[in-house]
């Protein structure tokens, strides 16, 4: 292999490294979502991907999240008040990352 691609392979790795600060734990089940500010909203029912002591990730085909909204949910985990802090759109979904802020 040519050393300047192999080089260059090497920085990709370790730019890709997980700099996670918390074990993420693999979760299933589905998982209820409201904006905080809209306490009158149906609940939103989505994909629960994984949790962590401090937050956990959905899966969903809702757009309207953005970051820095607030959302009270329920999941099998935990229920409380969250902090959406990144939205990921792929092929056919949306993931939602969220930061507990309050636990019920």
């Amino acid at each position: 292999m040519n050393p300047a691609i192999k080089d260059t392979l090497a920085e990709v790795s370790s730019a890709h490294i997980d700099k996670r600060r918390e074990l993420r734990r693999t979760a299933q089940g589905v998982a209820s979502v409201r904006p905080s500010d809209a306490r009158h909203s149906p609940w939103l029912e989505v994909q629960l991907v994984d949790v962590s002591d401090s937050g956990f990730r959905l899966a969903h085909k809702d757009t309207t999240f953005v970051a820095g909204q607030e959302l009270d949910f329920a999941h099998p985990h935990a229920a409380g008040t969250a902090r959406v802090m990144w939205n990921r759109i792929l092929k056919g979904r949306v993931e939602t990352g969220c930061m507990i802020l309050t636990r019920f």
